[in-house]
């Protein structure tokens, strides 16, 4: 928001210059001067609503602007990244869609709409959107997309080689690793999915879905510690009910007890999960 004697002061600038012409243009001179003000203001508001505004206030104020101004591309892209923030990935196709048939469209536009795609589950026509990209198009985004679909479509060795290019292409490639790492982790290589989970902590160490990701990973090479990682008191507890999950999935019963047991104790606050599990494991046994 400006501040009043800024404004002000730029409506007198205006005024001063105008009154140097002649007179008859002097009220569609200061109409021009505050429709320019209008323009950085609104500027200004835009840029609010992508980032600190709340997701579906913006998705709705790009809406109307959109409906007032259909042809302002900048409008467009402002209502497709909201709806994606606001977690309502098939709406976000639908303004994607328009916003490559506008004049000054981009690539980045285009690798937009099969994020969205993505999002919404339509993996077949985001990797039709991303085959109209043109190779020269080179981003962190395209081909962590591209790595997206290898990896649905289980082409580990293209879906490594586009992973390995999205990392170069980033300086924080928290979300990337993370990705790579449950792809390897699906693969079963999980010697591979705890070392990129591993690099990922070392971008992001506050990403408990990376943690908990890691502890996975750890499992199913039947290590039961915990890592050493940066964790809360809240998430060791959690990180520990993971591990004894994971211990009980492979057959590992008696250290799986424990691990809850420890997991419990640990909580700051009463455990409902690993309470639950505890009590169906030891009522398992004693039936048995």
């Amino acid at each position: 928001m400006r501040h009043p004697i800024l404004l002000a002061l730029c409506v007198s600038s205006a005024l001063a210059v105008t009154a140097c012409q002649k007179p008859k243009s002097d009220g569609e001179d200061v109409e021009r001067a505050l429709e320019d003000l209008n323009v950085i203001d609104e500027s200004n508001l835009n840029d609010i609503m992508l980032t600190v505004g709340d997701a579906n206030e913006a998705a709705e104020y790009f809406r109307r602007a959109t409906a007032q101004n259909p042809e302002r591309i900048d409008l467009q892209r402002g209502l497709g990244q909201s709806l994606v923030r606001a977690k309502r990935p098939s709406e976000a196709v639908g303004a994607w869609k328009k916003v490559v048939l506008l004049p000054g469209a981009t690539h980045e536009d285009r690798v937009a709409l099969a994020d969205s795609l993505i999002r919404s589950g339509d993996w077949k026509q985001a990797e039709a959107e991303l085959n109209k990209v043109p190779p020269t198009h080179e981003t962190f985004r395209r081909y962590r997309l591209e790595a997206m679909i290898a990896d649905s479509k289980e082409n580990w060795k293209k879906a490594d080689s586009f992973y390995e290019i999205a990392v170069g292409l980033t300086t924080n490639p928290a979300s990337v690793l993370n990705n790579w790492g449950y792809s390897k982790l699906t693969r079963a290589d999980y010697r591979g999915a705890e070392d990129l989970f591993t690099q990922s902590l070392s971008y992001d160490s506050k990403r408990f879905t990376t943690k908990n990701n890691l502890v996975l990973a750890r499992g199913a090479q039947r290590k039961y510690d915990l890592p050493v990682i940066s964790m809360t008191q809240t998430e060791r507890a959690q990180l520990l009910h993971t591990m004894a999950l994971s211990a009980i999935k492979q057959g590992d019963v008696a250290t799986g007890k424990g691990l809850l047991k420890e997991a419990i104790d640990t909580h700051p606050q009463y455990f409902e999960a690993a309470t639950r599990a505890l009590e169906a494991l030891e009522n398992n046994v004693s039936n048995g």
